[in-house]
This record gives structure tokens, sequence and C-alpha cells, in this order.
């Protein structure tokens, strides 16, 4: 299994941070607010021997690996939250809008090398066992953030993002009943929806399968001050279990799975 671990960095490299408009104070707290803090080691922890983890090592604010490079395929791109981001969570000018030249730049050094690792630990999958899962992992606010196109505030502790062509109902019946019997509600596709499937196979390999997983964050981080809380351990345990069961599960998945109803598809990156 590939665990695709995306928006777990706070790191912004310092040669980077003049483009951007907030002080330190308030850019602290938007990294804070946008990043999926701890995912690396709540989901990552878990990986076998076998397993691959692909890790994007910055922020999302900088670069965010899951958008399309093309932003008039990209619906988060119409709120200034394409590839590269122009507004924070709650909408407000984030950074100096990047010259064509610097966009091209940004992505050459953090977009292309990201999904090449990514596609190289699926190639590997499907050259070894036949086929390959990626499991999406992240994690999301108690309470919607005013950029969310989802606002409904009543959110479940675990959503599971599916994908219509890449995502066998199996895998999303088993991991339903996986959070169910560790005590947690979920939801299919909200209060996000989708799994990343890189352009080179989607809707072109059957064998190459995804499932995203998001973790409510009061489940086991302080939101406020972004420190692991005291449930921490209990979490990441549940976590452990889910992604195992999923795991085990994608052996029974037939190579050619029947589709599972998603309302759109995420991110679909090159």
């Amino acid at each position: 299994m590939i665990f695709h671990v995306p928006h777990s960095s706070l790191h912004i490299p310092s040669d980077l941070r003049s483009a951007f408009l907030l002080d330190d104070q308030a850019l602290e707290a938007e990294i804070l607010t946008m990043t999926d803090a701890f995912t690396d080691d709540l989901f990552g922890s878990h990986a076998g021997a076998d397993d691959s983890v692909v890790t994007f090592p910055i922020s999302r604010l900088v670069l965010d690996p899951e958008r399309f490079l093309d932003d008039t395929m990209e619906i988060m791109a119409g709120i200034g939250m394409g590839v590269i981001y122009e507004r924070t969570s709650s909408k407000n000018p984030l950074r100096n809008n990047p010259t064509i030249e610097e966009r091209d730049a940004l992505i050459q050094q953090f977009y292309v090398p990201h999904h090449k690792r990514l596609n190289a630990a699926i190639e590997s999958e499907l050259s070894q066992h036949g086929s390959a899962l990626i499991l999406d992992c992240h994690s999301f606010p108690a309470v919607p953030l005013p950029y969310e196109l989802d606002q409904d505030p009543n959110r479940p502790d675990i959503c599971i993002g599916t994908d219509e062509f890449h995502t066998p109902e199996h895998l999303v019946e088993v991991a339903k009943q996986a959070v169910t019997d560790e005590g947690m509600t979920c939801q299919i596709n909200r209060p996000f929806s989708g799994s990343i499937v890189p352009r080179r196979y989607y809707k072109q390999n059957r064998l190459v399968s995804s499932i995203m997983i998001e973790v409510k964050r009061p489940l086991y981080m302080d939101e406020a001050t972004g420190e692991r809380s005291a449930t921490y351990s209990k979490c990441k345990a549940s976590v452990g279990k889910i992604v195992g069961r999923i795991n085990r599960a994608k052996v029974q998945a037939s190579p050619n799975p029947t589709p599972c109803f998603s309302r759109v598809q995420k991110e679909n990156p090159e």
C-alpha cells in the first residue's frame, strides 16, 4: 500500500518567506489552521516493510501537490487556492501573486519531484504485486473553515473519500465497518470528497486503486495550540486498525473493481 501524506508539513523554506503578506504571528496561525498536523505519524507509522510512504516535505501554503496544475481544471483555483495558494483559509490575501516564472520554478522544485516519487511507488507496487493501492491520508478541522465548500457543521469523526473509477466498493464497505467498530462515525465524501490518482493512471488503469481517509482533528490534537492531545495514542491505534483492515481487504478486491459512487473527483494532479 502507498501512504500518500500531502499536507502534514509545517515548513516554509526561509527563501520563500518574503512572498507571504502575513506577519509572523498571522502566518503561523494560518499554517496551523491549514496543516493536517501529525498525519505523517498518525498514518505513516503503520506502514509495513512492503509499503511506501510518500510525504510532501513543505507546507501546502507554498504549493499544494493535490491540485491540478491547470487552474482551468481546478475548482479551488476559483477561490484563489489552486496549486499555489493566493488566499488564506479566510479568503484574505495570502501572498504576492507569483509571476509565470516564479510559478514554474515552484512547480519544478516541489510538485514535479513529489509526483515522480508517487508515480515511482505506484510503478513499484504494480511490478511487484500486479496492483497498487493509494491511501490518501488527511485530517480536517472540527468547524468548517470559510474557504471550504461544505459548510455543514455536523461533521463525522472520519471522512472516507472515493473515486468513481478507482475505489472498489468492497474497500469502502470494509473501511466503513472498521470505523464503526472503533466507535467512530463516518460519512462518504463529506466534508471532503475524492481520493488522489495521478493523471498517468486516472481512468486508465483499474489496477491502481485509491481511497482517502480523513480524521477529525479534535480526536487526536488540540486545534488551538497544535499540540497532541491526551487521546492521541488512542486515535493513532484506531487509525492503525482501520488502515490494517483496508490493507488486508485490498487482496480480496477484484482487479476490475465495481466502482463506488462519488460526487466529484478530488484533486487529480499530473
